[in-house]
């Protein structure tokens, strides 16, 4: 597995036994138990054939979800894919460059998930450009457009002006489980209980057209994912 960048961030992150602590073995640590906690999960999908279908023609796509779902979605990508050159490509996400963020980059590593690094809420513009970027590179992306600090499931615009700029497919997607409980965070994170089942549900993929109007697709995008929160909660209620 490559090394994890942290010498090249600019800026002290504690000694060196810290570091191998925090940035080295804790996420080897927290990634090993939810691997672990992940296969005593029975997995089931819904609507899974179209974006199955995106990724053999070699489409990009965005997979859409809201930040409380967003333990064991590495579940809902179960792709290996590579790029022209034969270069390991698969899902990326946005990660901050806070030490936070350097923990959480260590840790989506170890399942194969690219970290692009920055802060929608501190640099937007920026933080869009390195996702433009990486998309291009023949990377997916996966995005919770409430995070990182909500307002919990309200839409905002980072993954309509990521789809818009790169061609990329939207995919809505969440999961969820007939035996869970919620943490008492912002964002109220799902957890399943060991041996539940796990249901992936995907909506419909689609492009935005050339000259779609922001405000009514962010509607179209926000709904299409209350949608499926509502069909979630659902089946955690039983």
């Amino acid at each position: 597995m490559a090394a994890v960048d942290i010498a090249d961030r600019g800026r002290p992150l504690g000694s060196p036994l810290s570091v191998w602590l925090h940035f080295r073995a804790v996420p080897f640590l927290v990634a090993g138990l939810t691997k672990a906690w992940s296969y005593t999960l029975r997995v089931r999908r819904e609507g899974f054939g179209p974006l199955e279908s995106l990724v053999v023609a070699d489409e990009r796509v965005i997979l859409a979800f809201w930040h409380r779902r967003l333990f064991m979605m590495p579940l809902a990508y179960p792709f290996q894919r590579r790029n022209a050159a034969g270069e390991a490509r698969g899902v990326a996400i946005l990660s901050s460059d806070s030490k936070d963020g350097e923990r959480s980059a260590a840790t989506w590593r170890w399942f194969g998930i690219h970290a692009v690094r920055g802060t929608a809420s501190d640099d937007g513009a920026r933080a869009l450009v390195r996702m433009i970027q990486a998309v291009r590179q023949g990377w997916d992306f996966g995005i919770t457009p409430d995070g990182p600090r909500g307002p919990l499931m309200k839409l905002k615009p980072g993954t309509l002006a990521l789809a818009r700029k790169t061609g990329a497919w939207i995919v809505p997607v969440t999961l969820a489980f007939d035996r869970s409980f919620e943490l008492k965070t912002w964002d109220r994170m799902v957890i399943p209980l060991p041996f539940a089942t796990c249901v992936i549900k995907y909506g419909t993929p689609y492009q935005l057209p050339p000259k779609a109007d922001d405000a009514a697709e962010g509607d179209r995008l926000q709904g299409q994912m209350d949608d499926l929160e509502h069909w979630a909660e659902g089946i955690s209620r039983g």
